[in-house]
């Protein structure tokens, strides 16, 4: 492989990855086909900055947007081939960080919060 293309991907890729919000949201719709509510009902984020993260995505064309005519539109997010590549890095993240990172006092707080409700 030539070097000097590896720095230029390994960058653009960590960008795309690191972009807040891309990650979970590419984490969420490995679950499948999901609809805009769906989506942003289990992440905390303004419809507006989903809005714009998914269109990133689309462009990045690791996700594709599907729009179903009926009364009322019906319209699906899917990841593509590109988005599904990453379940394995994705899921590595996954046990990673449940192996090693310990929930933040934020967190912890959050978690408390919901459960005293």
């Amino acid at each position: 492989m030539d070097t000097s293309m590896l720095c230029p991907r390994f960058e653009k890729g960590m960008q795309i990855l690191s972009k807040r919000w891309n990650g979970l949201i590419i984490y969420q719709l490995l679950n499948g086909p999901q609809r805009f509510c769906s989506i942003q009902s289990s992440l905390p984020v303004s419809g507006r900055l989903l809005s714009e993260r998914l269109k990133d995505l689309e462009h990045e064309g690791m996700v594709v947007r599907h729009v179903y005519p009926e009364t009322p539109v019906r319209i699906e997010y899917e990841l593509t081939q590109k988005g599904l590549a990453l379940e394995t890095v994705i899921r590595g993240i996954q046990d990673w960080s449940q192996a090693w990172v310990q929930p933040g006092e934020q967190q912890a707080e959050c978690e408390y919060t919901q459960a005293a409700k």
